[in-house]
């Protein structure tokens, strides 16, 4: 299997949608989308594969040595950074954009509370909407400002469904501010324990997905469609938020895989169904 394919099989198993919306893309760039894919897969679940933050560091480390120019032998004996090298060459990307992606990732391996809002919104600006911009760089587009809001919306619904898998290994993404303005507390959150100050902060975090998911619709209506695979993951916003609202915070409701596919073929068919 070569690098390229391994990226194809990690994405379609590790994160479907937008493995889906690769394939939609054209083929000269279906490569370069899934390299870029595959990474941010390989940084997202460090904190999953490891058991201590340091060996979190390390492993973060290694990827930005990667994008360094460094471990080069190494780099090429590992089919997600030989193909993302490949597809930043290819595709011009900027190197400091995936840099800041695993700079991000930091966060992850710690236990620290996201502290206030804007702490929330720029993590999601450095995760979802620096890789929705840099997929549409793949594609030959510069959607940086649509990105922005777009990604927010997509990062914060992202960190609502996985609430719950956060909260059992003590993480807490809803930021303290939302907590403590409406009483709810982390032992209880910890405890697994339901509460109504906890399903107002959450529902506030919510709100918020969806005022950056207002604030980039009628630039997601006029994306040209070379840049459309990019942010076809973002048409499942505002469903998972509607499910979300209607249900328990520990147990949330989940968009089935089949619902899933079929909210990004009819985006891809109407870039205004993006948004909703």
């Amino acid at each position: 299997m070569d690098a390229f394919a391994y990226c194809a099989d990690l994405v379609r198993r590790a994160d479907r949608d937008r493995y889906l919306a690769a394939l939609l893309a054209p083929a000269p760039e279906r490569e370069g989308l899934l390299a870029l894919y595959a990474f941010n897969v390989e940084i997202a679940r460090v904190r999953e594969v490891v058991r201590q933050s340091l060996a979190g560091e390390i492993r973060l480390q290694w990827w930005a040595d990667v994008l360094n120019g460094e471990r080069r032998e190494e780099a090429s004996a590992n089919p997600v950074a030989s193909a993302l090298i490949e597809a930043i060459e290819r595709h011009g990307l900027a190197a400091g954009t995936l840099d800041e992606l695993i700079e991000a990732r930091r966060f992850d391996l710690y236990d620290e509370p996201m502290a206030t809002l804007g702490d929330v919104e720029t993590y999601a600006a450095r995760t979802a909407s620096a890789l929705i911009a840099l997929s549409a760089r793949i594609l030959g587009c510069d959607a940086d400002a649509v990105a922005g809001p777009a990604g927010i919306a997509l990062g914060i619904a992202g960190l609502l469904q996985a609430f719950p898998r956060h909260a059992t290994r003590h993480q807490l993404y809803v930021p303290a501010e939302l907590l403590q303005r409406h009483g709810a507390h982390q032992h209880d959150i910890f405890a697994e324990r339901s509460s109504p100050g906890l399903d107002a902060a959450l529902n506030d975090l919510r709100n918020v997905a969806r005022e950056h998911l207002a604030a980039a619709r009628e630039d997601l209506r006029a994306l040209p469609p070379r840049a459309l695979p990019a942010f076809l993951p973002v048409a499942l916003v505002r469903p998972m938020l509607d499910r979300l609202g209607r249900s328990d915070a520990f147990a949330p409701a989940e968009l089935s895989p089949l619902r899933r596919q079929w909210l990004i073929w009819r985006a891809s068919r109407n870039p205004a169904r993006i948004a909703g």
